[in-house]
């Protein structure tokens, strides 16, 4: 009795509750609104024009939503847009970039993926000199090797092919995605490994029962990075292509430059949303699982 009315003359126990308006939060969700609109605003104005015909347009209110929505703009922009000499729209660029980027993707992240179990987890003679070219060439300019990669691809007769970018992009994004895995592997518990290798596992059996499985976050990163940085390539899609072989983003470019007739404003809103909502949408699926292995690969090792 004597102690439970002590604790009650005492007062309220646990640490003392926070103000919701106190400088602090409203210095950090003021920010937040901030940031939130000028990344959003954009974006805003994007699909309400694409959604105004060209008449409703010209009034001038670019931030007012669509008084009578219409879709055509985005009809147009798939399926009836000139991007030079053919009116077909985003439709044929859409299924380059496709073709360009699953093998594109699947390619690198198999062979970078193996290239950084074998730096983490099997010490061979050169590693370190091999990982160091590695690194080396994640932080060459592109522009630089433009020209030499033209001709070693027309020697091997691969310009101006889809073949030919997907090889390019495989070797540019084999050295940062080398890195995450090699990063990732090492932080993962070295006992299994040892467990593995006195069971008799070897090199392949490792890598497949053990490494891949528990390598899910970091797969998932190394996809988002290379979808995202394949998708929205226009350099390398502009120097290594044809006309018949244009990536999306390189389509979208001929239609929003165009300069023929009236400036469409709603076409090219809707050309842009269609071109940005394959990365768009793979954030929204994988977010959680991006986030996991960015911290789990990239700051440790």
């Amino acid at each position: 009795m004597a102690d439970a009315s002590t604790n009650a003359l005492s007062g309220p126990q646990g640490p003392k509750p926070r103000k919701m308006l106190s400088r602090r939060n409203i210095f950090l969700y003021g920010t937040l609104f901030v940031i939130t609109v000028y990344y959003a605003l954009p974006l805003y104005v994007m699909i309400v024009t694409s959604l105004k015909g060209m008449p409703e347009i010209r009034l001038g209110n670019v931030f007012s939503p669509p008084v009578e929505v219409t879709f055509q703009p985005w009809v147009k922009a798939w399926s009836e847009a000139c991007t030079g000499l053919t009116c077909n729209g985003l439709s044929t660029g859409f299924w380059n970039s496709v073709q360009i980027t699953i093998p594109s993707v699947i390619l690198s992240i198999m062979i970078a993926s193996v290239n950084g179990y074998a730096l983490a987890n099997w010490k061979f003679k050169g590693a370190d000199i091999f990982f160091t070219i590695l690194i080396f060439g994640a932080f060459i300019p592109y522009q630089v090797m433009l020209y030499p990669i033209v001709i070693i691809l027309r020697e091997i007769g691969l310009y101006g092919s889809l073949g030919g970018l997907v090889l390019v992009h495989t070797i540019f994004g084999m050295p940062i995605l080398t890195l995450l895995f090699r990063n990732y592997f090492t932080s993962l518990p070295e006992e299994l490994f040892k467990a593995a290798r006195v069971d008799g596992a070897g090199f392949w059996g490792i890598y497949f029962r053990i490494m891949v499985p528990m390598s899910l976050p970091i797969f998932t990163v190394a996809m988002i990075l290379q979808v995202t940085g394949i998708w929205n390539d226009f350099l390398f899609g502009v120097v290594y292509t044809g006309p018949e072989t244009y990536p999306m983003t390189v389509s979208l470019n001929n239609i929003v430059n165009s300069t023929q007739g009236v400036k469409e404003y709603n076409v090219n809103m809707a050309a842009t949303l269609l071109t940005g909502l394959v990365p768009l949408l793979i954030y929204f699926v994988s977010g959680r699982l991006f986030v996991r292995g960015i911290a789990a690969g990239a700051v440790k090792g």
